[in-house]
């Protein structure tokens, strides 16, 4: 931090702006509250919101309280940062819960959780969901329980595709790789302990395609 004002900042908020700068950097978008308080070795989220609310009144940072990692560091570098795009959280993706809402009728403005992401993660797609994994099915594609998956809405997918996939007469939503077999489906996890998923192709809505997977920062 050039600005001589950064010395006048309390040394709590002086290691916010540190951490602010080095995780935007590393991941090109910004952190959450709790990302805040584990890398900065803060007691609760209230502490570090307090600190954010004075650094935002001495304008190192700007804050969209309705979006969730909505910071933005000012009179720095990261003004030339990658624009972010809010991307509606519908929840998680495990077997018995099904996607609470259709992605195609979820707005980031109609969703309980969003998050930013670049336009590099989203692949340049506006229309794009993401979903919590819950779950070690795809741990062999590098995507672990807690991490997140973005999606594009879709109701077909070539061979080969990740996808969340509903299975009607279970009434739960999987996430797998997915097989045409004739007049069946294979939902293949990636996950050498877990066997397939045969199922017939009326029995399942595909729902939609993977983009990406991001890892939450944590302690």
């Amino acid at each position: 931090m050039a600005d001589p004002q950064f010395d006048e900042l309390s040394p709590k908020q002086q290691g916010i702006l540190r951490f602010l700068e080095t995780f935007i950097s590393e991941h090109d978008y910004p952190p959450s509250i709790r990302d805040i308080q584990h890398g900065c070795d803060i007691s609760s989220t209230s502490v570090v919101d307090y600190n954010l609310k004075r650094l935002e009144e001495k304008g190192f940072i700007r804050r969209d309280r309705e979006v969730s990692r909505a910071i933005e560091l000012l009179g720095s570098s990261q003004r030339s940062r990658r624009r972010t795009i809010p991307v509606p959280l519908l929840g998680k993706i495990a077997a018995g819960i099904p996607i609470p809402t259709p992605p195609d009728q979820v707005t980031a403005e109609s969703a309980a959780e969003t998050i930013e992401l670049t336009e590099e993660q989203t692949g340049g797609r506006s229309n794009v969901f993401a979903l919590r994994v819950d779950g070690n099915s795809m741990v062999d594609a590098l995507i672990n329980d807690g991490d997140i998956v973005v999606l594009e809405p879709t109701q077909s997918c070539d061979d080969g595709e990740m996808v969340a996939v509903w299975l009607k007469a279970e009434n739960e939503t999987t996430l797998k790789k997915f097989f045409h077999e004739g007049e069946r489906v294979r939902l293949q996890p990636m996950n050498a302990t877990m066997d397939p998923i045969y199922t017939g192709a009326d029995n399942i809505e595909v729902q939609g395609r993977v983009v990406t997977a991001i890892r939450p920062f944590g302690p």
